[in-house]
């Protein structure tokens, strides 16, 4: 007879466990059995502590189990979880020894089903890397100043109100055209790829003076990002006749609609910043380069006057020419006058009585010399009044030229006459200093200067 009702034998009295032990003996059997682990479920309970360690649970139909995600993880997170996000937890199964609990130490977090999306990605963009609609070369930097622009986005999305906002603060002078296309949802590639070839018929018919596209959406998970990955949309993108400037997501938001454009701004306002100058640099840039052409300027008159005084100190002065003329027609005066003495002379013996008891031999070259004499006294007036015309007409036209050079003249064509304190001329720019007080001749009057900035000659001409 069975002294054990139940037929049951006797066994081993079990170990007797202190608490602690018995947890730390689990934790210890969970590490060595299962760790590392992932779990996929069902986001729950989530939230973030002061210290910035997250806590939530994950469940699915048949169960639950607690996590926590401490600081340094979460911060690597890409997204923020919310409730009923599914995810894929990667981590380690712990116990908390204070209250027995069994919970996961989450190091990484993921949406579920992003490895394949992930996938899908890198395999399409090597066939369309391959297919050369990624390569530098063909990319077109986005024009400075556009005449104007087309905007491809949601109509109710805020990446629409953010991009015009940016525009009209920075550009509102610049025509923003508008065509409208879902940016999430099947209908999304074909919404969008209609509205990009809207505009480019527009701007290639040179209907719309289009010369940028921004293509712009704002952040999401890589499912509501995955619209511009579509092929399509892709390869309409890269034959768009003008450039393509892509605002999508966030700043670590990648694409292949990036990929494919001319240009890609990390965010929606970022595009608009990028597309056009703000009206302020503009002005500033107009400013500087006014100055440049006024230090150009400056330098062109100062060469100019350095020329003037050089052409100056060659040129001799009227009265010196004349002064040079005088003794020649003094000469020409005493010759005049000897000649007149000598046919008085002539004409005195002529009708003198001597004459008559002159020689045959002496009378005969007495007749020749005053008959050239003669001749001579008639031409000499005549060639002595055009030869002070001559040297007279001359004379004013060297005055004519002077004054032509004269600094009065040169003031009024537009140059400079530059003066320091002292009075002392200025003629060379290593002789100016910044600060120093300069005063500046014009034709019509004097404008007190200070140096500001100076250029030797080399700079100059690059400015």
């Amino acid at each position: 007879m069975n002294p054990y009702p139940g037929n049951r034998l006797p066994s081993a009295a079990p170990r007797v466990w202190a608490v602690g032990a018995l947890v730390r003996a689990v934790a210890d059997a969970l590490e060595a059995r299962f760790n590392p682990v992932a779990v996929r479920g069902e986001v729950t309970a989530f939230a973030r502590a002061g210290s910035g360690h997250c806590y939530f649970a994950l469940k699915d139909d048949a169960g639950q189990i607690r996590c926590a995600m401490f600081r340094r993880a979460s911060l690597l997170l890409g997204f923020e979880p919310r409730e009923g996000d599914q995810v894929e937890a990667r981590g380690r199964l712990a116990v908390y020894e204070p209250r027995g609990d069994l919970q996961l130490i989450v190091e990484s977090l993921r949406r579920a089903g992003q490895g394949e999306l992930f996938e899908r990605f890198l395999r399409l963009k090597a066939r369309l890397e391959a297919d050369g609609l990624f390569a530098p070369e063909r990319k077109r930097a986005a024009p400075a100043f556009p005449r104007s622009i087309g905007l491809v986005t949601s109509p109710q999305a805020a990446a629409l109100h953010d991009v015009l906002t940016a525009l009209a603060r920075r550009a509102p002078y610049v025509p923003v055209w508008f065509a409208p296309a879902a940016v999430q949802g099947a209908e999304a590639p074909t919404q969008l790829i209609a509205a990009l070839q809207k505009l480019y018929r527009a701007a290639h018919g040179g209907r719309l003076p289009i010369d940028l596209i921004l293509l712009v959406r704002g952040g999401g998970a890589i499912e509501d990002l995955w619209t511009f990955n579509d092929e399509a949309l892709v390869r309409a993108i890269a034959q768009s006749p003008v450039p393509v400037m892509t605002g999508i997501g966030h700043e670590t938001d990648f694409t292949l609609a990036d990929f494919a454009a001319d240009v890609r701004a990390p965010t929606p306002t970022a595009a608009a910043e990028l597309a056009a100058a703000p009206r302020a640099d503009e002005v500033e840039r107009l400013r500087a380069q006014q100055a440049r052409l006024r230090r150009a300027a400056t330098g062109r008159l100062e060469r100019e006057a350095q020329r003037f005084d050089a052409l100056a100190a060659r040129l001799p002065s009227p009265a010196a020419r004349s002064d040079a003329a005088r003794p020649r027609l003094a000469a020409l005066a005493e010759r005049l006058n000897h000649a007149l003495r000598l046919r008085a002379l002539a004409e005195s013996a002529a009708t003198s009585q001597r004459a008559l008891r002159w020689s045959r031999a002496v009378q005969m070259p007495l007749a020749r010399q005053q008959t050239h004499l003669a001749r001579l006294a008639e031409r000499l007036p005549a060639a002595a009044h055009a030869l002070l015309a001559r040297q007279c007409e001359r004379v004013q036209r060297l005055d004519l030229r002077l004054s032509a050079l004269a600094p009065e003249q040169v003031l009024a064509r537009g140059y400079t006459w530059l003066e320091d304190a002292s009075g002392q001329p200025v003629t060379r720019a290593a002789r100016a200093r910044p600060g120093q007080a300069l005063a500046a001749q014009l034709a019509d009057g004097r404008i007190g200067l200070q140096v500001t900035r100076v250029f030797s000659a080399a700079e100059g001409k690059k400015d």
